[in-house]
């Protein structure tokens, strides 16, 4: 009896919170409310198979309870091996149950892999644990892109030769604007793990399988500043992978891609002064994921922080140690499997970074100060 008193609450208190739930979904800012109907019919699905289910067996732990000083009170049941009129009902039961979770499903997606044919194309690429975009230029076209033409100055691997390329915009870092009510096509790479590509308000997101380029799309329809994560656990520096969705006019967006640099221009960029370095080596931190894993505040991450560390001595993990200057930034960057911080995983990736961005980020960790 205890039991089934047990199940009652639990039905009971599922529901309950079910409705009075302060977890909701962020409004939505996409033309995709499909996706959230589709889920809405599987709640419901769900919850009514949950409740009857357990209905029923709150039933026969009553009917068929043992009650004190009548051991023989429940009726015995005669012996059925086979019951074909009960199977042909539970058969049909589920899968009319199985087709209504299935049907919505199926045809949402087939349409959110279907972009229209004015959806302008938007590639984002993962790695760890950092965003990077690229959006088509004057031809309205993405060149071709491929893993193996990754360098530093073309860190998202973009075909040097493909005359298509050379006018995409290359957004090296984590936050990207998007016109609001436009078609968009996202094009999801990964260059290293598994990673998914998620802003909740546009209910719009896919896996990043490296390798293999996977595609959606969506049309913004409200403007803003929106929170990019990835949905997929692709390292120690996850919960860190994020960026910023912006949502704008037309003539704000415009100003905002003119203001980014080409393929051609970082490939081939014009003689002139590197200006502050610090403030460069700030930008670096953030566009090569830097941040993700390190802070410059002192507090705690995944790495050390940044703050006072320049100067210092840091012990390893196999008891040596040494002072942090030019030459330990350089080799924890170049070579960061050589030796590990005393107290840190040993997760950091080797990156590919030019002498002249080496300086600019050695100078903005000495900035740092104690």
């Amino acid at each position: 009896m205890l039991i089934a008193i047990a199940l009652i609450v639990m039905v009971f208190a599922s529901l309950v919170f079910h409705f009075l739930s302060p977890w909701q979904p962020l409004a939505l800012a996409s033309n995709w409310r499909e996706i959230d109907r589709t889920l809405q019919i599987t709640f419901e699905v769900t919850g009514i198979f949950f409740v009857v289910l357990n209905l029923f067996l709150i039933y026969v732990l009553i009917r068929w309870r043992r009650r004190p000083g009548k051991d023989s009170a429940h009726e015995p049941v005669a012996y059925q091996p086979t019951d074909h009129k009960l199977e042909r009902w539970l058969t049909l039961v589920t899968a009319v149950g199985i087709g209504a979770l299935l049907a919505p499903g199926l045809e949402t997606y087939a349409a959110y892999v279907k972009p229209p044919a004015d959806a302008m194309d938007v590639e984002v690429v993962g790695t760890q644990w950092q965003w990077r975009f690229r959006l088509p230029g004057a031809d309205g076209k993405l060149g071709h892109s491929d893993a193996r033409f990754v360098t530093p100055a073309n860190p998202l691997g973009v075909d040097p030769d493909d005359p298509a390329g050379q006018d995409d915009v290359i957004i090296d870092g984590n936050e990207i604007h998007l016109p609001n009510y436009r078609p968009v096509k996202m094009a999801l790479r990964s260059l290293d793990v598994l990673h998914d590509f998620y802003v909740p308000p546009m209910r719009a997101r896919l896996n990043m399988v490296p390798g293999l380029v996977t595609t959606y799309w969506f049309m913004p329809t409200k403007e803003g500043r929106y929170e990019a994560m990835c949905a997929q656990l692709c390292g120690v520096g996850h919960a860190n992978m994020r960026g910023v969705m912006v949502i704008e006019d037309d003539a704000k967006f415009a100003a905002w891609l003119g203001s980014k640099p080409t393929l051609q221009a970082s490939l081939h960029p014009a003689a002139a002064p590197s200006g502050d370095l610090v403030a460069n080596g700030q930008s670096l931190a953030k566009a090569k994921g830097c941040t993700a894993c390190h802070t410059v505040d002192g507090s705690p991450g995944v790495g050390p922080t940044w703050k006072g560390l320049y100067g210092s001595t840091q012990q390893f993990a196999d008891g040596s140690s040494a002072k942090v200057d030019d030459a330990f930034v350089a080799q924890e960057i170049h070579e960061p499997a050589s030796r590990i911080v005393k107290g840190f995983p040993p997760v950091m990736p080797k990156t590919e970074i030019s002498d002249d961005e080496l300086k600019a980020l050695t100078a903005y960790i000495k900035a740092q100060g104690n």
